[in-house]
């Protein structure tokens, strides 16, 4: 990549250039904020490294303008002792990262090198799309509506990297199966898939799952255990419902994000982990962040690469294939055929629960058929009310076209009527010509009377 480095600090610059080049990148250096912003304006780098404090206006000045220039660039930010209020808002104008000074040169070199990666995978997920539209997915995750197109190759171009994956969507969306699928396709695949639910357990207790007790830590821990984090060393933790995360574990999160390192409760010792972590939230972190309920620094640290899962109501099209992958996976070996009006309910249902919601329908479907082959209607149980307005058969709905010429012709009849039969009067009223009204007459074969007749 080429990348520019804004740092004004002699000795750092030229040790990171040195190990930037050393890994195969270019490096265009500045050392105050007109020159960095004449090298965003003239050379159009790849990647820009920027120390917030430098001559001028400053690194804020050189993050600002190359988001402007190039919204997708990323801008890595260096920060000095005490400015962490900086760094949060950096984040907050665009930047994808940043680091704390004293730093080691390997760190900003692996970070460089995953966003390359993710670059060049973006690239090649371009030809793939519209291969993928004809494609089921992942295992567990079918859909061929454009949204769910989106996640497949968001998934496909983020799983071979080790950027932290935030999963945004409603309750029942598949969030868990789209966190196991980036853990599948990535170089993790063989390591271990840890999942814990942090709306599952009280604030003790999670910070216990989470990193683990020493013996005697507290009143029952008679003997040492090993937390999520322990366990997924060397493949993926999934922390779903994050949402729910009280603050004093999400410091303790933070700490562990940033360092990959941390202490069980009640020990001293200190413990490196290898892990990738995916999260998972139901409602946006962003209104969490505004109410206080949420760390803004670690909202920055997770959302690195969001995934939005869509509601199904969203994409109503896809119910039909759902529909099918859930008789075959529940079905027991035996080949179903799901009612034309079952399947109209299905589709008109607006599934609050989403998909967990309609694999439960067609479970229950399966089980109350019997020895019938058909899904019918009535096998979805209706009667709680939830089902009402799916259920009820609409109007018919007929042709424009059919609808315009009977209105049409009706309003000829009463002007014939009105008229006595006679068509120049008729025509007047209708605003048309004695021919027009003659062709309308033949094509609708009304014989009306003549001149006055």
């Amino acid at each position: 990549m080429r990348i520019l480095l804004a740092e004004d600090e002699v000795t750092i610059f030229v040790t990171l250039r040195d190990a930037l080049e050393e890994a195969g990148h270019e490096v265009i250096g500045a050392t105050e904020t007109e020159s960095a912003l004449a090298v965003l304006a003239e050379a159009n780098p790849d990647f820009v490294i920027t120390d917030i404090r430098m001559p001028g206006e400053g690194g804020m000045a050189v993050l600002g303008r190359a988001v402007e220039l190039v919204p997708t660039r990323p801008v890595l930010v260096m920060t000095g002792y005490g400015t962490i209020d900086q760094a949060v808002e950096a984040m907050r104008m665009g930047a994808v990262d940043y680091v704390q000074k004293p730093f080691r040169n390997e760190s900003i070199v692996k970070r460089v090198e995953t966003f390359s990666r993710v670059r060049d995978l973006e690239a090649e997920n371009e030809s793939l799309r519209e291969q993928l539209r004809t494609q089921r997915g992942f295992e567990g995750i079918v859909g061929s509506s454009d949204a769910m197109q989106e996640v497949f190759g968001r998934i496909r171009t983020v799983a071979p990297t080790e950027a932290t994956v935030l999963i945004e969507g409603e309750s029942g969306t598949g969030k868990e199966r789209v966190a196991r699928a980036v853990h599948q396709e990535s170089t993790r695949a063989e390591g271990p898939f840890v999942a814990i639910s942090c709306a599952a357990l009280p604030e003790n207790l999670l910070e216990t799952e989470l990193f683990g007790h020493e013996r005697g830590a507290f009143t029952d821990a008679k003997k040492e255990r090993k937390g999520r984090f322990e366990l997924a060393h060397r493949g993926t933790l999934f922390l779903d419902d994050i949402d729910d995360m009280p603050l004093p574990v999400q410091v303790k999160l933070l700490r562990v994000l940033q360092e990959r390192e941390f202490e069980r409760v009640g020990g001293e010792t200190t413990i490196a982990i290898d892990i990738r972590v995916v999260v998972a939230t139901k409602v946006p972190l962003r209104d969490l962040v505004r109410e206080g309920r949420f760390r803004e620094d670690l909202f920055y640290r997770v959302n690195v690469v969001p995934i939005q899962l869509p509601p199904l109501r969203e994409r109503k099209g896809d119910v039909p294939l759902l529909v099918q992958y859930f008789v075959e996976r529940h079905g027991n070996g035996r080949e179903y055929v799901v009612s034309r009006a079952a399947m109209q309910i299905l589709e008109r249902y607006p599934w609050p629960g989403n998909v967990r919601e309609l694999e439960n329908a067609i479970q229950r479907a399966i089980a109350l058929a019997g020895e019938r082959d058909e899904l019918a209607s009535e096998d979805l149980l209706p009667q709680d009310g939830r089902w009402r307005g799916a259920t009820e058969v609409p109007e018919e709905i007929l042709p424009l076209r059919q609808v315009v010429r009977a209105a049409e012709l009706d309003h000829i009849r009463r002007a014939l009527e009105l008229t006595g039969g006679h068509r120049s009067q008729a025509a007047d009223l209708l605003g048309i010509s004695r021919k027009v009204l003659w062709e309308k007459l033949r094509d609708y074969d009304i014989d009306a009377a003549g001149e006055g007749g």
